[in-house]
C-alpha cells in the first residue's frame, strides 16, 4: 500500500499560511442553490467515493495525470499531491472555467496566484488520489579523503542544548513561510447593527501582537472536521481620537458581519464569552510608504469593506500631517446596514479634514442622500484633484465592486501608483 504521510494543518507550504495579495483578484461566480461551502462539507463527508478509486491511494505518473483533463474527469496536482476535483466543479466559488485551467497538470502555481489562504488539504481531503511519482535519477558515487582533528571537550553539566524546533536552519520564500496561530479569548461582543458585531479578543498572557494599519489576520475553526479559515481586518475600539489608555490596549477588535449561510461567521456568532478563537499573525501587502506627502486621501468602501478604512481614517487624521483632506464614500444596501454610522458623522462634525458620504442602493422613502451604485457620475462628484495636490485612493468591498471601482478611478486619471485595492 502506498504510504501517504499525515497532512498536518497547515502544511509547511500550505497557502492557508499566507494572506491574499492585494492585487490578485478572486473572480467569484454565482453558485447553484445547494452548492455553498457548507454543502460541499456535507457532501464530502457523506461517504461517497469522490476519487473513483474506492479508497485506494496510488502513485500518479505525469502521463496518467495528463489523461484526466476534462470537465467530467479532472485531476490536478498541488504540491506533489494529486486530487480528483471533478466532484468539486459545481462548488468552486471561482467557477468551472478557473478550475479547468489546472486540469491534468501541476496546478500549484495557478493555485498560489489566486487561493493562497485556502486550506486545500482539508477542503479536498476526500478527493485525494495519491502522490505524484518521482522519477528515479541515476546514482553517482564519489570518493573523498577527509582528516578530522577533534579536541577533547571538558566535562560539563549540560550534555546538549536540547532539540531544535521544526524548520530550524531552514530558508523559505516569504510567500511560503508559516503563519503562527494563537488561541485568543473572546472578551466581549458589541452590537454594531442588526447583523454585525465587534468581537474583542484577548491575547494569551505575556503575548504582544501588533497588527499594522491595513493588514489583516486569519481566524480558523474546525467545523464538521474541516478547517475553515477567513481573513478579517482589525479595527480600533472606537473612531474617536486615541487616548493614552486606548493606545496601550493590546486587545484585538474585529468587526464581523454574520451571514445566514456563513459557515465561519455562524460558528463565531455561537461562541460564548470566554471561548477561544484561533487567530493568526498579521498578513497583507498594504504599505504606508505611498502615503508620504499625500495631501488628499480618498477611501471607497462597500459593506464590510469599511473595516480597513476605519484605522486608515484615524491614522490620516492623527499621524500624517501632510494629509489635508480624507474623504470616505461608503456604499451600502440600506441605511441600517451602515457600519459605525453615528461615529462617522460625529467625526466629520468635529474634524473639518474628514468628510463622509453615503450611497444606498435600496434606500427608504425618507432617504435624502446619494442613491444607486458606484458609477462614473458618482465618482466625478466625489473626487477632486486640486492644483499642487498629491492624491491616493483605497478601495475595499466585494470583488465586483473593487474591480469596477479601480477601473473607474483609472478613467478619472488615477495611476497604478495612486491606487490600492484591499482584496481577500
Amino acid at each position: 500500500m502506498l504510504n501517504i504521510p499525515t497532512q498536518a494543518f497547515p502544511a509547511p507550504n500550505s497557502q492557508q499560511r499566507i494572506g491574499p495579495s492585494s492585487q490578485s483578484g478572486r473572480n467569484k461566480v454565482a453558485l447553484k442553490p445547494g452548492h455553498s461551502l457548507m454543502d460541499w462539507i456535507r457532501f464530502s463527508k457523506s461517504g461517497k467515493d469522490l476519487t473513483g478509486l474506492r479508497g485506494r491511494l496510488i502513485e500518479v505518473t505525469q502521463e496518467e495525470l495528463q489523461k484526466h483533463n476534462t470537465r467530467d474527469d479532472c485531476w490536478t496536482c498541488i504540491r506533489g499531491m494529486v486530487y480528483n476535483v471533478t466532484p468539486y466543479m459545481d462548488y468552486h466559488p471561482g467557477g468551472e472555467e478557473e478550475l479547468m485551467k489546472a486540469a491534468g497538470i501541476d496546478g500549484t502555481e495557478l493555485f498560489d496566484q489566486v487561493h493562497r489562504w485556502v486550506n486545500y488539504e482539508s477542503m479536498l481531503k476526500e478527493c485525494l488520489v495519491g502522490r505524484m511519482a518521482t522519477a528515479i535519477k541515476g546514482t553517482h558515487t564519489f570518493a573523498l579523503s577527509i582528516s578530522v582533528s577533534v579536541r577533547k571537550q571538558a566535562k560539563r553539566k549540560w550534555t546538549s542544548l536540547g532539540q531544535p524546533l521544526e524548520f530550524h536552519n531552514t530558508f523559505l520564500r516569504k510567500k511560503d513561510r508559516a503563519l503562527f496561530y494563537r488561541n485568543c479569548v473572546l472578551v466581549s461582543k458589541t452590537e454594531v447593527n442588526h447583523n454585525t458585531h465587534v468581537f474583542r479578543l484577548q491575547l494569551p498572557r505575556g503575548t504582544v501582537r501588533h497588527v499594522p494599519v491595513g493588514k489583516h489576520v486569519y481566524l480558523k475553526a474546525l467545523i464538521k472536521d474541516t478547517e475553515v479559515v477567513r481573513p478579517y481586518t482589525p479595527v480600533d475600539q472606537t473612531m474617536a481620537a486615541a487616548s493614552h489608555h486606548s493606545s496601550q490596549d493590546s486587545d484585538l477588535y474585529l468587526m464581523i458581519k454574520v451571514y445566514p449561510d456563513g459557515v465561519l461567521t455562524q460558528h463565531l456568532n455561537s461562541l460564548q464569552i470566554g471561548d477561544l478563537i484561533s487567530v493568526s499573525g498579521p498578513e497583507g501587502t498594504f504599505s504606508l510608504r505611498p502615503l508620504r506627502d499625500v495631501t488628499h486621501l480618498y477611501l471607497l468602501a462597500a459593506g464590510t469593506g469599511f473595516t480597513p478604512m476605519a484605522r486608515l481614517i484615524r491614522l490620516a487624521l492623527q499621524d500624517i500631517d501632510t494629509i489635508r483632506k480624507t474623504k470616505l464614500l461608503f456604499f451600502n444596501r440600506q441605511e441600517e446596514d451602515v457600519l459605525w454610522h453615528r461615529e462617522l458623522d460625529e467625526l466629520a462634525a468635529n474634524d473639518e479634514r474628514f468628510q463622509v458620504e453615503y450611497v444606498l442602493s435600496v434606500p427608504s422613502d425618507g432617504w435624502t442622500g446619494r442613491k444607486g451604485r458606484v458609477d462614473e457620475c458618482i465618482l466625478k462628484d466625489f473626487l477632486s484633484r486640486p492644483d499642487v495636490s498629491k492624491c491616493y485612493a483605497c478601495v475595499c468591498g466585494p470583488t465586483a465592486f473593487t474591480e469596477l471601482t479601480i477601473g473607474l478611478l483609472k478613467q478619472q486619471g488615477f495611476s497604478e501608483e495612486e491606487l490600492h485595492a484591499f482584496q481577500g
